[in-house]
């Protein structure tokens, strides 16, 4: 089961007010761990980064100048995306910002299911604080370098945390395989293993060298017993 988990960073919280993506970090987990593989980019936005923006982020206009424009990235972000589920924490912010990228680009919509870690969380923990800070403290995750707003270390973090509300830290554990579905007929009896005769005759070879290796021995030690016996 192939997801991935996203995270971005925009110049400002509404898309509606021509605010624009700035970052985009997604990672590949399969059946709940993380592949290596991992899509990371800065995108000039065309526009001024406000200062209220940056002082989350820590992004500048000036950092963005050189970077390339979302258009030149999507064809490549949407091959790395596919069509499998995207995770995110708070979902529809990251969805819409990426929807309204894809539309100024004449692509369709993600068609992506997605899975929200916010909903997730509450769901498990109700009435609790479910910011990723919050779920990172509950969940015994180190993110003391989150300082700032990262779409890195953010996806990171949440690759994490959504392992964690999956109980699936145990990464020999396929969660997404009904056991009873899976299980094989065979002619085993486990009589037969109990019943096996382990003993192995030794060789005179073998028997010379074990003999030769006693009598060097002292002449208390219990091998000598055993020998004679």
């Amino acid at each position: 089961m192939r997801e991935i988990v996203l995270d971005t960073e925009t110049t400002g919280l509404k898309f509606t007010d021509n605010h624009r993506v700035i970052e985009v970090a997604a990672i590949e987990i399969m059946d709940y761990l993380p592949t290596g593989r991992v899509f990371h980019k800065y995108i000039n936005p065309q526009r001024d980064v406000p200062e209220s923006s940056v002082d989350i982020h820590g992004i500048t206009g000036k950092f963005l100048e050189n970077k390339p424009l979302f258009k030149e990235i999507v064809d490549e972000f949407l091959d790395f995306v596919s069509a499998d589920n995207i995770i995110a924490h708070n979902a529809p912010f990251d969805i819409g910002f990426l929807n309204f990228e894809l539309q100024r680009c004449g692509k369709n919509a993600l068609p992506n299911k997605a899975i929200d870690t916010v909903i997730m969380a509450r769901e498990k923990f109700p009435g609790q604080s479910v910011s990723l800070d919050a779920l990172c403290k509950k969940l015994s995750i180190d993110n003391t370098l989150r300082e700032k707003h990262s779409a890195t270390l953010d996806a990171e973090l949440l690759a994490r945390v959504y392992i964690e509300l999956n109980d699936a830290r145990e990464p020999s554990l396929n969660l997404a395989i009904d056991v009873e579905d899976h299980l094989i007929d065979t002619d085993f009896d486990i009589a037969l293993l109990q019943q096996r005769d382990l003993k192995r005759k030794i060789t005179s070879e073998e028997e010379k060298l074990h003999n030769e290796f006693i009598d060097t021995l002292g002449k208390d030690a219990i091998w000598h017993k055993i020998k004679n016996d």
